[in-house]
């Protein structure tokens, strides 16, 4: 594996000229490379142009653009194209130093751009017009190394990185439109593995759905996979599964012979009064508890647990949006 410690001893291996000691636009035109890897010690974009259709080293799918692929490493990843080639054949490497960014307002947020977590198989595919665009941000980039160093180096270097991460930032929220139905299968398995974890009582010992376990079933990382949940639903995991967890509970809720108590223990909440805290925080779940309490009263009459009563006391009576003063019902405490 051939290690590239900076941005100079990668410019050398590949045959660049060094313009700027922490920034280089490498042109990759057939690199020849005897090591099976490499690693970069830097942030390195990887431009792929002209991948073969038969290329499913980078994840690119019938439904993705086939123009080109990118490619986003951290410092100290492992990059192999494929079996055949360490390095694409043809497109460009832009590689940047952290230190780069020092002082600069790309080092407050360089870690929001979270597909420079996402596995390689998750790469960014684009289109003619985008691939356009990108190659104009290189341009940009390598106009600016040809100017002599200076004290605005750095800043102009890091709004032109900056600015092209902006773009990939558009064109993956773009591939998610595009891989619509794969999407739609991924979320359906996502929502069969939380199903799961209800049901198999790990909530009751206040085990919640782990991002990484789950992202390793859907076979995504785990960086990817928030994302992909973050488009699609607006939501992180944790939010999500809060309003799934509410959902079962207000199944639950419907059953005749589950009480508050033994829901508010399997679905993991620590107490039935906290339990009836969030429902009562979350009114479009009350709303609904309307018609379970038409149902259960269709007699006039109600056979309560003390527990139950004191959840019907706190979580229904004392909204506004019933009235009982014109009916007269019994309360039956059978504890």
């Amino acid at each position: 594996m051939l290690d590239f410690k900076t941005v100079y001893e990668c410019n050398c291996c590949l045959g660049c000229k060094t313009l700027h000691p922490q920034v280089s636009i490498i042109n990759l035109e057939s690199p020849n490379l005897e090591q099976d890897a490499v690693k970069f010690e830097f942030y390195a974009i990887l431009l792929i142009e002209e991948c073969p259709d038969s290329c499913c080293c980078c994840g690119r799918k019938y439904y993705d653009y086939s123009n080109a692929t990118m490619v986003f490493l951290t410092p100290g990843e492992i990059f192999r194209m494929s079996e055949n080639n360490t390095l694409p054949n043809k497109g460009y490497l832009l590689a940047f130093h952290p230190d780069l960014l020092f002082r600069t307002s790309l080092n407050n947020h360089i870690k929001n751009y979270t597909f420079f977590s996402y596995k390689k198989e998750e790469a960014l595919h684009l289109s003619q017009r985008e691939t356009a665009k990108i190659t104009c941000c290189l341009e940009n980039i390598e106009d600016e190394l040809h100017h002599p160093i200076d004290t605005h180096s750095s800043t102009i270097l890091s709004r032109h990185i900056e600015l092209l991460l902006d773009y990939c930032t558009r064109y993956y929220e773009r591939q998610f439109i595009t891989r619509e139905n794969k999407n739609k299968t991924l979320l359906d398995k996502m929502e069969k593995l939380l199903e799961h974890h209800i049901a198999s009582g790990q909530l009751q010992n206040g085990i919640m759905p782990d991002p990484k376990i789950l992202s390793e079933e859907l076979r995504l990382s785990p960086a990817y996979f928030e994302d992909l949940l973050k488009f699609e639903t607006g939501k992180t995991l944790e939010e999500y599964f809060q309003l799934k967890r509410l959902e079962t509970a207000k199944r639950m809720l419907l059953q005749k012979d589950c009480m508050p108590t033994i829901i508010a223990k399997q679905l993991g909440y620590p107490s039935v009064q906290y339990f009836s805290l969030i429902l009562k925080k979350n009114n479009w779940i009350f709303s609904k508890r309307i018609s379970l309490f038409t149902q259960l009263i269709s007699n006039k009459i109600i056979f309560l647990s003390a527990h139950t009563l004191y959840f019907v006391n706190c979580f229904v009576f004392s909204h506004k949006q019933i009235t009982i003063q014109q009916t007269k019902y019994k309360y039956i405490c059978v504890e």
